[in-house]
């Protein structure tokens, strides 16, 4: 079985244009969250996903230099994007990352693949955000197979969904079971995803704070706790609603 994690970047995000190459404490960001995703243990390949366009040069380059497989499609059909992508990688499992989460842990990534192969159920599809999100924004993790990947972009005919491949699946528990991965604790309130400047501000300051050496989510939590006026610089951010 061949675990593939996709990790879709683009370089047109509307509020921070070309935030996945931007210089994160001396490296791109999107280095940075596949350095992270890589040191997942379930994890067998990490491919890049990214829009047909000329713009997505410089992440193609990046790729090729830090020896990740990428693979260009449509620009605004995620879904049909990832279809593609797990058909050229002959993914039977994808794990789904977004490039604007450097500080995605690979022990997330973990949990959220054992508690996904524990189910016996055809059609399944685990996460760490639906129905319940208890960990940091910014910890996004989705796993599903390939055959329930396939069966929703063969059924999903809502535009506005497909741009965020999984809204299908997880909006009909009928077809497939949704496995929901929690934390006992509630985190949630934490944002360490890059939307806007503020956001960047904030993982800047965790970079530099733990001076690149490894650190784990709990650790950012434990950090955030004790300095309560570093969460202040982005809770004013608001996330887009799918």
């Amino acid at each position: 079985m061949s675990i593939v994690a996709i990790v879709q970047a683009r370089m047109g995000s509307t509020r921070l244009p070309g935030k996945v190459l931007k210089d994160l404490a001396g490296k791109p960001m999107l280095q940075r969250v596949l350095s992270r995703a890589a040191s997942a243990k379930y994890l067998d390949k990490i491919v890049v996903a990214m829009p047909d366009l000329q713009e997505s040069v410089p992440i193609e380059r990046l790729c090729s230099e830090l020896g990740y497989a990428c693979f260009r499609g449509s620009e605004n059909d995620l879904l049909d994007r990832y279809y593609r992508t797990a058909v050229a990688h002959c993914a039977d499992t994808i794990v789904r990352i977004t490039a604007d989460c450097p500080l995605i842990d690979p022990q997330v990534i973990d949990l959220v693949i054992q508690q996904y192969m524990k189910c016996p159920a055809a059609m399944r599809y685990a996460s760490n955000i639906h129905p319940t999100r208890t960990f940091p924004r910014g910890l996004d993790t989705e796993v599903f197979g390939f055959d329930t990947l396939e069966s929703a972009w063969r059924n999903d005919g809502n535009e506005s969904w497909r741009e965020h491949v999984t809204p299908f699946i997880y909006h009909h528990p009928e077809k497939y079971e949704i496995i929901a991965v929690a934390n006992p604790e509630d985190h949630s309130r934490y944002r360490l995803t890059v939307d806007t400047q503020e956001d960047f501000q904030l993982i800047e300051l965790l970079y530099q704070w733990f001076e690149n050496q490894p650190c784990s989510w709990m650790d950012i939590v434990t950090l955030l706790q004790e300095r309560p006026d570093w969460t202040r610089m982005n809770s004013a951010v608001e996330q887009k609603v799918v």
